[in-house]
């Protein structure tokens, strides 16, 4: 009998991807045989960054995982699910706020398109990084690197 190949999609405008994405797909990982980080044009949120860069920002921290593959979309998350042949739809949480928002989401997706999504709360000392935060900091003037993964060549 052959083994299928489970595939996490993981979801978000990633703008930017922060230490929180990240930790949530380091946690993802031995969990499937294959993950999808796909980065969502979403046209009621003002992103700074254009959906290329951030698309090639999140590919560059994960070029040598052979398990990821970074992808853009810009129609219904369920759609996307299809034709990555995803299991489970994974969605990161913070917050009462978050998980009623995902909660509500992964109904529609369950009823929708009937894949299952996956919740996974923050660490703790995550729990308050978001890209909201990064993107203020940075409007007034802040360095917040420290929210924001460490490149390969960052020391």
């Amino acid at each position: 009998m052959r083994k299928t190949k489970k595939t996490g999609l993981y979801t978000g405008t990633f703008d930017p991807f922060t230490t929180g994405h990240q930790n949530i797909v380091s946690r993802i990982l031995p969990l499937f045989d294959r993950v999808v980080i796909a980065v969502a044009v979403s046209n009621r949120k003002h992103t700074q960054e254009e959906i290329d860069e951030r698309v090639r920002n999140i590919q560059g921290l994960y070029e040598n995982e052979p398990k990821v593959k970074v992808v853009s979309y810009g129609d219904l998350t369920i759609d996307l699910a299809k034709r990555e042949q995803a299991s489970y739809i994974v969605r990161g949480v913070r917050n009462i706020r978050d998980f009623e928002y995902e909660r509500e989401q992964a109904d529609i997706n369950k009823q929708l398109g009937g894949i299952e999504t996956l919740l996974l709360f923050s660490d703790p000392e995550l729990g308050s990084v978001s890209s909201t935060l990064v993107r203020e900091l940075w409007y007034f003037g802040h360095d917040a690197h420290e929210f924001l993964p460490k490149k390969k060549d960052d020391k």
